[in-house]
């Protein structure tokens, strides 16, 4: 196993592994639609371009000879935090401490920076709010936050580091 930083030449990876997970992810939490919207919303090449040229942090992970998830962080506007935008793995691959050993490694980078608390909105129909409050997670706060024509019903989940 291997946890690379991506860069710009990664761009298309990533977009490939978010097209391909979150289909059997959300098909079941939110609408075909709303899944093709926030797909090219967020997971195009020209948006996560974007989003790197932003400051947002993407890592890799390499198992098994090929890309099988990603995630991303960026650091919070009182410039102390930081938030997990994303974290993604392949669904074959959910359940085998793969997830964890990302979110480990997102915890070890943004305390390293400084940080005090790793926050992360989640889909409140997401299992993964499950995942997250094993991992040490809380949730800080219930929030229905309008998303052009979608409402995104999350918790908003924080760690203390």
């Amino acid at each position: 196993m291997e946890i690379i930083e991506a860069n710009l030449s990664h761009v298309k990876i990533i977009s490939e592994l978010a097209g391909e997970i979150w289909w059997p992810t959300y098909h079941s939490i939110i609408s075909d639609e709303q899944i093709v919207f926030m797909l090219a919303q967020m997971y195009s090449e020209k948006a996560l371009e974007n989003q790197m040229k932003e400051g947002v942090k993407f890592l890799l992970l390499k198992f098994e000879f090929a890309y099988q998830g990603f995630t991303a962080y960026a650091q919070q506007e009182n410039g102390k935090d930081y938030k997990l935008q994303k974290l993604y793995l392949k669904p074959s691959l959910q359940g085998k401490g793969l997830g964890k050993t990302l979110i480990n490694e997102v915890e070890r980078r943004v305390k390293v920076l400084g940080a005090d608390y790793l926050y992360l909105n989640v889909n409140r129909n997401n299992t993964a709010h499950q995942f997250y409050n094993k991992m040490g997670y809380e949730v800080f706060e219930e929030i229905d936050i309008p998303y052009y024509g979608f409402i995104l019903n999350d918790f908003i989940m924080r760690k203390h580091l």
